[in-house]
């Protein structure tokens, strides 16, 4: 099971640590919330987490039908709301290129991707958009 270690530093900097590896991360208060923005904001990883988990999901589902691509990517651009402040919306972008796949296992791993671990923790208010590109 994961564990993660956290503490507050300073002005609105927070260090974590993921324990079993020792891998460092900090985030940082954005500028539009009272921070300095010299890092990733807590939102933003949770922007990051989403696209992470949906390209992680699209290698599993490859690797588990023999599927192959030359590259993946992924973008997403972060909307916040207010009253309450949160994450309002999300414009995901996923590229893949040099795939020779069927409809249908297009269809398949489109549906997988967006049940991902983090899609299915969502807020329900909170709106996502994907958008697919094949080269």
């Amino acid at each position: 099971m994961p564990h993660i270690k956290l503490k507050y530093k300073e002005n609105l900097n927070v260090e974590s640590c993921h324990v079993p590896t020792d891998t460092m991360l900090h985030t940082d208060a954005p500028l539009d919330n009272q921070g300095l923005g010299r890092s990733f904001s807590p939102t933003d990883l949770l922007a990051a987490a989403y696209a992470s988990c949906m390209l992680t999901i699209i290698g599993i589902f490859c690797r588990e039908h023999n599927l192959s691509f030359t590259d993946l990517t992924a973008e997403v651009k972060k909307h916040m709301s207010s009253n309450p402040r949160r994450v309002g919306e999300l414009d995901i972008v996923i590229v893949c290129s040099g795939m020779r796949w069927s409809e249908k296992d297009i269809l398949k791993m489109e549906r997988a991707a967006k049940k991902c671990p983090v899609a299915l923790s969502l807020h329900p208010d909170t709106k996502v958009n994907i958008d697919f590109k094949y080269f």
